[in-house]
Protein backbone atom coordinates (compact mmCIF):
# COMPACT_ATOMS: atom_id res chain seq x y z
CA UNK A 1 0.00 0.00 0.00
CA UNK A 2 2.87 2.40 0.69
CA UNK A 3 4.52 1.71 -2.36
CA UNK A 4 1.18 2.41 -4.22
CA UNK A 5 0.98 5.63 -2.18
CA UNK A 6 4.81 6.49 -3.42
CA UNK A 7 3.94 5.47 -7.25
CA UNK A 8 1.73 7.83 -7.83
CA UNK A 9 1.14 11.47 -7.89
CA UNK A 10 -2.08 12.81 -8.42
CA UNK A 11 -5.32 12.18 -6.46
CA UNK A 12 -9.17 11.94 -7.77
CA UNK A 13 -10.49 13.97 -4.37
CA UNK A 14 -14.42 13.50 -4.26
CA UNK A 15 -16.37 15.53 -1.75
CA UNK A 16 -19.77 17.26 -1.36
CA UNK A 17 -20.91 21.30 -0.43
CA UNK A 18 -24.28 23.28 -0.56
CA UNK A 19 -24.04 22.32 -4.25
CA UNK A 20 -23.70 18.53 -4.08
CA UNK A 21 -21.28 15.99 -5.09
CA UNK A 22 -17.92 17.18 -7.03
CA UNK A 23 -14.50 15.69 -7.82
CA UNK A 24 -11.31 17.61 -8.69
CA UNK A 25 -7.41 16.38 -9.12
CA UNK A 26 -4.61 17.49 -6.86
CA UNK A 27 -1.04 16.56 -6.93
CA UNK A 28 0.02 14.99 -3.54
CA UNK A 29 2.93 13.93 -1.48
CA UNK A 30 2.26 10.59 1.05
CA UNK A 31 3.94 11.18 4.52
CA UNK A 32 2.98 9.74 7.85
CA UNK A 33 4.63 6.97 9.84
CA UNK A 34 4.51 3.18 10.61
CA UNK A 35 1.22 3.39 11.85
CA UNK A 36 -0.70 5.82 9.08
CA UNK A 37 0.12 7.48 6.55
CA UNK A 38 -1.03 10.69 5.39
CA UNK A 39 -1.27 12.67 1.83
CA UNK A 40 -0.28 16.60 1.84
CA UNK A 41 -1.91 18.96 -0.96
CA UNK A 42 -2.23 22.30 -1.56
CA UNK A 43 -5.14 24.25 -2.62
CA UNK A 44 -6.66 27.33 -2.13
CA UNK A 45 -10.06 28.67 0.05
CA UNK A 46 -10.78 30.29 -3.00
CA UNK A 47 -11.85 27.02 -4.98
CA UNK A 48 -14.69 25.27 -4.56
CA UNK A 49 -12.82 22.17 -2.99
CA UNK A 50 -10.85 24.65 -0.91
CA UNK A 51 -14.14 25.69 0.96
CA UNK A 52 -15.74 22.87 1.46
CA UNK A 53 -12.29 21.58 2.84
CA UNK A 54 -12.06 24.41 5.37
CA UNK A 55 -15.67 23.29 6.70
CA UNK A 56 -15.21 21.51 10.19
CA UNK A 57 -15.31 18.05 9.80
CA UNK A 58 -14.29 17.69 6.25
CA UNK A 59 -14.58 14.13 4.58
CA UNK A 60 -13.62 12.84 1.87
CA UNK A 61 -13.27 9.81 -1.04
CA UNK A 62 -10.43 9.82 -3.32
CA UNK A 63 -8.75 7.42 -5.83
CA UNK A 64 -5.08 7.28 -7.04
CA UNK A 65 -4.06 5.50 -10.30
CA UNK A 66 -1.92 5.96 -13.76
CA UNK A 67 -4.06 6.82 -16.69
CA UNK A 68 -3.73 4.61 -19.74
CA UNK A 69 -3.86 0.94 -17.85
CA UNK A 70 -4.81 -2.37 -19.38
CA UNK A 71 -8.01 -3.61 -17.06
CA UNK A 72 -6.11 -6.82 -16.18
CA UNK A 73 -3.01 -4.83 -14.83
CA UNK A 74 -4.82 -2.42 -13.75
CA UNK A 75 -3.64 -0.72 -10.19
CA UNK A 76 -4.74 1.79 -8.05
CA UNK A 77 -5.87 2.85 -4.17
CA UNK A 78 -9.30 4.05 -3.37
CA UNK A 79 -9.71 5.79 0.48
CA UNK A 80 -11.40 7.67 2.54
CA UNK A 81 -10.69 10.19 5.35
CA UNK A 82 -10.65 13.84 7.02
CA UNK A 83 -9.16 16.99 5.83
CA UNK A 84 -7.64 19.11 7.81
CA UNK A 85 -5.52 22.64 7.04
CA UNK A 86 -1.67 22.70 8.43
CA UNK A 87 -0.59 25.37 10.21
CA UNK A 88 2.97 25.87 12.43
CA UNK A 89 5.40 22.83 12.75
CA UNK A 90 2.88 20.37 11.18
CA UNK A 91 2.60 22.65 8.19
CA UNK A 92 6.78 23.06 7.94
CA UNK A 93 6.41 18.99 7.96
CA UNK A 94 3.99 18.50 5.80
CA UNK A 95 5.43 21.27 3.00
CA UNK A 96 9.09 19.65 3.12
CA UNK A 97 7.39 16.08 2.27
CA UNK A 98 5.11 18.17 -0.78
CA UNK A 99 8.52 20.20 -1.77
CA UNK A 100 10.59 16.86 -1.61
CA UNK A 101 7.81 15.06 -3.89
CA UNK A 102 7.76 17.64 -6.07
CA UNK A 103 11.60 19.70 -6.11
CA UNK A 104 10.03 21.73 -9.00
CA UNK A 105 7.81 23.88 -6.89
CA UNK A 106 10.89 24.92 -4.80
CA UNK A 107 13.28 25.50 -7.91
CA UNK A 108 10.83 28.24 -9.72
CA UNK A 109 10.54 30.85 -7.07
CA UNK A 110 7.40 32.57 -8.63
CA UNK A 111 5.45 29.24 -7.98
CA UNK A 112 7.15 28.10 -4.90
CA UNK A 113 6.07 31.85 -3.71
CA UNK A 114 2.85 31.52 -4.92
CA UNK A 115 2.34 27.89 -2.85
CA UNK A 116 3.66 28.69 0.00
CA UNK A 117 1.10 31.38 0.06
CA UNK A 118 -1.84 28.96 -0.39
CA UNK A 119 -3.35 26.43 2.40
CA UNK A 120 -1.74 23.12 1.99
CA UNK A 121 -3.89 20.33 3.35
CA UNK A 122 -3.69 17.14 5.41
CA UNK A 123 -5.86 14.01 3.83
CA UNK A 124 -6.06 11.54 7.07
CA UNK A 125 -7.31 8.35 5.60
CA UNK A 126 -9.01 5.76 7.58
CA UNK A 127 -9.89 3.64 5.27
CA UNK A 128 -7.72 2.26 2.09
CA UNK A 129 -8.29 -0.35 -0.39
CA UNK A 130 -5.63 -1.30 -3.09
CA UNK A 131 -6.41 -3.16 -6.24
CA UNK A 132 -4.26 -5.04 -8.25
CA UNK A 133 -5.69 -6.76 -11.11
CA UNK A 134 -1.73 -7.97 -12.14
CA UNK A 135 -1.90 -10.18 -8.88
CA UNK A 136 -5.51 -11.56 -9.98
CA UNK A 137 -8.70 -10.24 -11.19
CA UNK A 138 -10.32 -8.30 -7.83
CA UNK A 139 -6.87 -8.52 -6.03
CA UNK A 140 -7.65 -6.24 -2.82
CA UNK A 141 -5.97 -4.96 0.07
CA UNK A 142 -7.87 -2.90 2.51
CA UNK A 143 -6.22 -1.06 5.55
CA UNK A 144 -7.98 0.72 8.54
CA UNK A 145 -6.20 3.07 11.35
CA UNK A 146 -6.18 -0.48 13.42
CA UNK A 147 -4.52 -2.47 11.43
CA UNK A 148 -0.72 -2.80 10.88
CA UNK A 149 1.19 -2.52 7.58
CA UNK A 150 1.38 -3.89 5.59
CA UNK A 151 -2.05 -4.72 4.93
CA UNK A 152 -3.96 -8.08 4.51
CA UNK A 153 -5.31 -9.78 1.42
CA UNK A 154 -8.98 -9.39 1.13
CA UNK A 155 -11.40 -10.24 -1.91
Amino acid sequence: MRQALAAHTTLTLAYTDDDGPQACAVLYAPGGDASAPLLYFVTAHSTRHGRALARPGARVAFTAQRDGQEWSGLTGLQGRGGCRELTGAARAAGWAAYTGRFPFVAGDERLRAALERTALWELRPDWLRLIDNGRGFGHKQEWRPQDLWPCAATR
